[in-house]
């Protein structure tokens, strides 16, 4: 089955209407490739590897969290952004993205499937990025350790987690969530009174103030935490279109 591009894309762009702006990831069409889609391919992040194996596989559409143009956008097309632009242009891949929408949508979002991963209760948004609040708090069912909370993320997120316990213990009833490099979170858990934060990577500058207010942070892996958004969003594109879709697994380590 064949769609066209721009039927693709304007779905994207009414879906995330609720969360449209111009963050600085440059969210929406970045490259322009193939008017009909037969396959799209889905990543986390716009790279090389990522774009060497979309055209080995034949896909009209890759769509990611992060993109290629930032800000102002590409100042040179030279080095390796001229290598990755030939590579999509070449085999005539459009290339779409979406950054804060896909941390903040209510229903598909990389907080709010993290959120739905552990149950989360009571759920409400927190944390503003660029006056818009990108992550989710509540509470667990259950009362548990962070260890054991951390032991759940490995399983269901296949990543290695890193617990830093705050001085109140490490219990966790209470949770943040905010995916990627969202460990400057813990200070608005502090001031809400939750036990603890659960992000992407966190820095040696967030170890002693986080420690100090009390507040548990659980670091899933910034990659990890935000494969579940981009896979949410590849379920309900294929959904809509009935085209072929597929996930490129390109972890970073990170």
């Amino acid at each position: 089955m064949m769609v066209k591009r721009e039927e693709i894309y304007s779905f994207l762009n009414d879906f995330f209407s609720s969360r449209t702006r111009q963050d600085v990831s440059n969210n929406g069409m970045q490259v322009e490739g193939n008017e009909y889609v037969s396959k799209i391919v889905f990543a986390v992040d716009a790279c090389q590897r990522v774009f060497d194996i979309a055209a080995e596989r034949g896909a009209d559409m890759l769509i990611v969290h992060h993109g290629i143009s930032w800000g102002g956008g590409l100042k040179r097309i030279t080095d390796y952004h001229q290598r990755r632009l030939k590579t999509l242009l070449k085999a005539n891949i459009s290339l779409l993205a979406y950054h804060l929408p896909l941390d903040a949508h209510g229903e598909i979002g990389n907080n709010a499937i993290l959120a739905d991963m552990l149950a989360l209760t009571d759920r409400q948004y927190f944390f503003m990025y660029d006056g818009e609040p990108i992550g989710f708090y509540g509470n667990l069912p259950k009362a548990c350790a962070a260890d054991t909370l951390a032991q759940t993320l490995k399983i269901k997120l296949n990543s290695e987690c890193k617990v830093l316990p705050g001085k109140n213990g490490d219990l966790v009833r209470s949770l943040g969530i905010v995916s990627g490099s969202g460990a400057d979170a813990f200070e608005e858990c502090a001031e809400l009174g939750l036990d603890a934060l659960l992000t992407g990577e966190v820095g040696h500058k967030h170890v002693h103030p986080a420690w100090e207010t009390g507040v548990t942070i659980i670091a899933a892996g910034h990659y990890a935490s935000e494969t579940t958004g981009i896979k949410a969003l590849q379920e309900k594109t294929q959904k809509q279109f009935k085209v072929e879709c597929e996930f490129i697994d390109c972890p970073t380590g990170y």
